[in-house]
């Protein structure tokens, strides 16, 4: 009986030892696959200067971008997310109110919690804390609640700052922002 309880006692070692050393090699590439966010470096608006248009297309209209309040980020694989206040006067005053800056992404965005895919938009701050964006032919594709971040020292009229997770940022338009989250 003894020498059975041996061979018994070594078998659920080496067991034992094949699970554990056998999971791990598991553990690593389930974490090497676990989706890590996206980072992103913050471009400044002379950075962007050659990268955003200097006038951009929008419901049927050309439209002066604001270069001095134009942000962006350059991911880790060089895909760009531009954002730029654009010049409205052109345009009747429904769409001016609704229509104030232009987005630029060629990577797919979750802008707080909904997701806009790659491409060209019209976006704004609108009343009552909603932030819209919409496609260059004027319609709604999204429309979120803005918060204000009443700390903001000094507030600019348009500006991206990184959040406080990686890989998620904030786009301001004075106090108001939204959460961008990259894909």
């Amino acid at each position: 009986m003894t020498r059975l309880s041996l061979i018994l006692r070594r078998s659920f070692l080496v067991i034992l030892a094949s699970c554990v050393f056998g999971c791990l090699p598991l553990a690593q590439i389930v974490r090497a696959q676990s989706p890590v966010p996206a980072q992103a470096k913050i471009l400044s608006p002379q950075d962007i200067g050659a990268l955003m248009p200097h006038s951009v297309f929008f419901r049927g209209q050309s439209a002066t971008v604001q270069l001095r309040n134009t942000f962006g980020l350059r991911l880790d694989d060089s895909k760009l997310v531009l954002a730029g206040l654009v010049d409205t006067s052109g345009y009747a005053t429904g769409i001016q109110q609704k229509y104030q800056g232009y987005l630029l992404s060629e990577t797919a965005l979750t802008i707080n919690g909904e997701k806009l895919t790659a491409g060209a938009y019209g976006f704004g701050f609108v009343a009552n804390d909603t932030f819209i964006v919409m496609d260059v032919g004027a319609h709604e594709l999204l429309m979120v609640t803005s918060e204000t971040d009443s700390t903001m020292p000094h507030p600019r009229p348009l500006m991206i700052v990184a959040g406080k997770h990686p890989g998620t940022y904030r786009l301001y338009e004075g106090r108001r922002f939204v959460s961008i989250r990259l894909k």
